[in-house]
């Protein structure tokens, strides 16, 4: 298992957005679902925030895949969340929750990760959110 990524999760897990800065390259380059490319640490800090202010989740059955001698990784896990304030574009929150399988895949660097790029089926989440 890649330690580097085993660390990221468990920093998101904890809320702790600094523990997963430090998990990044400063070159990070950040691939959202269904969303525009961020590079770099400073708009990855802001993608967290932003998603913290909106969301309270937490991640569980994680399962963590290493490839290329380390260079690369993915992970799959259900995301566990509540959807606290209303998010541009999308339905109105009101403390709905939800339950998503999801997954991530990154590479990284010199220990340190350089992209990270998830997936999650909106429909998906849209139809949780909009029935609760």
């Amino acid at each position: 298992m890649n330690a580097t990524i085993k660390t990221y999760f468990d920093a998101f897990n904890n809320g702790d957005v600094d523990g997963m800065l430090a998990c990044l390259s400063e070159d990070v380059a950040h691939h959202v679902n269904e969303g525009q490319i961020r590079v770099g640490k400073d708009k990855f800090a802001d993608f967290c925030a932003h998603m913290n202010r909106c969301y309270r989740e937490n991640l569980t059955d994680i399962v963590i895949f290493e490839a290329n001698g380390g260079a690369r990784a993915a992970a799959e896990f259900v995301v566990n969340g509540t959807y606290l304030e209303t998010d541009e574009g999308l339905p109105d929150a009101h403390g709905q929750t939800y339950r998503l399988p999801a997954g991530s895949f990154f590479d990284l660097r010199d220990g340190k990760i350089t992209r990270v790029t998830t997936f999650y089926n909106l429909a998906d989440w849209t139809k949780q959110v909009s029935n609760g």
